[in-house]
């Protein structure tokens, strides 16, 4: 929806959004980019689309509406044809006395609306709705990605013979092939998967979604498209089609479901073929606020003071795909100001931010982490993100900037927050550099979320208490009345439903979560929906810097650190467990050890 620059203008005064100082020099940024003030002020973070489309609504008289794609009736789908729907951004979403309920990202735009409502032969009630919103809900015309990928495949490989050769019809823009290709990407992201794994068997070719973490076949495809297939992702991350013999790592960009989508490659010759990964990441995401990524209690208060210290590390660690990149953003996002220079070097640049200085490594000319810190030491940088700390030599570069005057952010591959500590010094960094520069270390996971819809609560027996106490490490009275301590500053910080009851008294565990049995239409049957991290900070205080002096083993470290006030990761999803955000099931999956 295009608001106009004057209305735009109009809308962020009276709302108190800026004043009129503020307003010229938007005025002369759009007029020196030739863009439009709502680009700008959206691009800015100064207000969300959502607060935009609300109060356009008021001013245009017509009514905002936020769609539900899973529970539009596929009845009103068939009134307008999708090809239809799709030209004017339009759906119709339920009925009011006989009266079509019609959502649009322009209602505005009379020409549409007219021949919409000659389509539906009747006057429909109009509502505005986001262009995200609205393309999310067009997806529902769409069947599952097993038929539609039959449809389009299944004239193609007739009669076609098991050859590696492919000919250029096979890779043309409107090819099988070339819509197989989409077909697959469009149902990834329908499906809020991270990775797509193409996998060559010997008699078809394994197509599986990671969706939270977890791998799910999605369909099977023939063996006689596996050539072209791959070839054709090759040619879209332009890699090398004719180079099967060696790994090969490329990227590209789509735009699908109203967002901006960044694809990283990754192509590895295996027994029966190449498999194929595709590693999908939403630009379009906006940073998260530590409470929202989950951080509550002392954690959240001991990041926050390590963030706010003017040089030094903060250091985050867990294994791929827990989630580092992610927090790393969001603390980045949060201390970005234009008092500040941000300079990051990465491998690769997974999200945008706005204002910093973004550094793409690049070892074969010979930009490498350490290389590129160095160069950014003469940038004069008030914050440095590197992306990860792989040797001696970047670990080194790293602890000298946080020496120097300067706020270094990096991430390592540990288990824990404690084990971090040895880690460095295995790199070779002298014990008092880390004493005296390591501000916090946190250690995380993700786990998923269980779906509220489905979810359903139950009195654990004396089996599964017992259990728990094993687990969790419970043993006397005292452990439970810290859990319910640690369980009511988590309610009133915000964690899980705020008029959830309780689960524990002090004493003992009243009650527990469980995914759905069948799961439901939300969750796609799983009983889980999205994924959030579970943490734990290490403050470097000062008697865990007696220890690192000391060279005190990771595990010394941590009992002192638990003494001291941190809550592990297990304890962590333990409480967010009790308050029905996950269950007892999904923590132990991702933190037993």
């Amino acid at each position: 929806m295009k608001i106009s620059d004057k209305t735009i203008q109009e809308l962020l005064l009276k709302y108190k959004k800026i004043d009129e100082a503020e307003l010229k020099k938007l005025e002369q940024e759009a007029a020196t980019t030739k863009k439009p003030i709502q680009d700008i002020v959206l691009k800015r973070g100064l207000v969300t689309e959502y607060e935009l489309l609300i109060w356009y609504s008021d001013v245009i008289d017509i009514p905002y509406v936020q769609l539900q794609p899973s529970k539009i009736d596929p009845q009103y789908l068939k009134l307008i044809p999708e090809k239809t729907a799709r030209r004017y951004n339009a759906i119709v979403f339920g009925e009011n006395d006989g009266v079509y309920k019609l959502a649009m990202e322009d209602p505005d735009d009379v020409e549409a609306v007219d021949f919409l409502q000659k389509q539906l032969k009747s006057k429909p009630a109009l509502f505005l709705t986001s262009k995200q919103n609205i393309t999310a809900a067009l997806d529902a015309y769409r069947g599952d990605v097993s038929g539609e990928l039959t449809k389009v495949i299944a004239d193609d490989v007739e009669g076609e013979s098991e050859t590696e050769e492919v000919s250029e019809k096979d890779l043309a823009e409107d090819s099988p092939i070339a819509q197989t290709v989409t077909l697959l990407i469009e149902y990834a992201i329908k499906s809020g998967a991270s990775d797509i794994h193409i996998e060559p068997r010997e008699e078809y070719v394994q197509v599986r979604y990671r969706v939270d973490g977890v791998l799910k076949e999605a369909d099977k495809l023939p063996k006689k498209v596996q050539a072209a297939l791959t070839s054709r992702i090759k040619i879209m991350a332009n890699l090398k089609i004719d180079e099967r013999r060696i790994p090969q790592d490329g990227r590209f960009k789509i735009n699908a479901a109203g967002k901006i989508f960044a694809l990283r490659i990754s192509t590895l010759p295996i027994a029966d073929g190449e498999k194929v990964v595709i590693r999908l990441l939403d630009e379009s995401n906006k940073a998260l606020s530590m409470e929202d990524l989950g951080f509550w209690g002392t954690s959240l208060k001991t990041i926050n003071n390590a963030i706010i210290q003017p040089h030094g590390m903060v250091l985050v660690t867990g294994p791929t795909g827990s989630g580092k990149s992610t927090t790393l953003y969001s603390v980045l996002s949060l201390l970005n100001d234009h008092t500040v220079n941000i300079s990051t070097v990465e491998d690769p640049i997974e999200y945008k931010i706005f204002g910093a200085n973004q550094t793409q490594v690049n070892p074969k000319a010979g930009m490498t982490f350490a290389s590129g810190l160095r160069a950014l030491l003469r940038q004069d940088p008030n914050i440095i993100m590197v992306g990860e700390i792989r040797d001696g030599e970047t670990a080194d570069m790293a602890v000298q900037a946080a020496l120097t005057g300067h706020l270094v952010f990096s991430t390592l591959h540990t288990n824990n927050a404690a084990t971090c500590l040895p880690r460095l010094i295995d790199m070779s960094v002298e014990p008092f550099l880390i004493a005296s520069t390591v501000r916090a270390v946190i250690g995380q996971r993700l786990v998923r979320r269980v779906c509220k819809n489905c979810r359903t609560s139950f009195v654990p027996d004396a089996g599964t208490l017992e259990e728990i106490k094993s687990m969790f490490g419970i043993s006397t009275a005292e452990d439970y009345k810290k859990i319910h301590d640690l369980e009511q500053v988590a309610q009133q910080q915000g964690v899980g439903a705020s008029d959830t009851e309780l689960a524990t008294d002090g004493k003992k565990i009243l009650k527990l979560w469980q995914a759905g049995e069948k799961g439901c239409d939300s969750c796609g049957g799983s009983g889980y929906k999205e994924r959030f991290g579970i943490y734990e900070v290490l403050e470097n205080s000062v008697e865990i810097q007696h220890m690192i002096m000391n060279n005190e083993t990771s595990d010394a470290i941590q009992q002192k650190s638990i003494e001291l006030g941190m809550i592990t990761m297990q304890m962590d999803g333990l409480i967010k467990a009790l308050r029905g955000e996950t269950t007892i099931e999904e923590i132990l999956r991702v933190t037993r050890e």
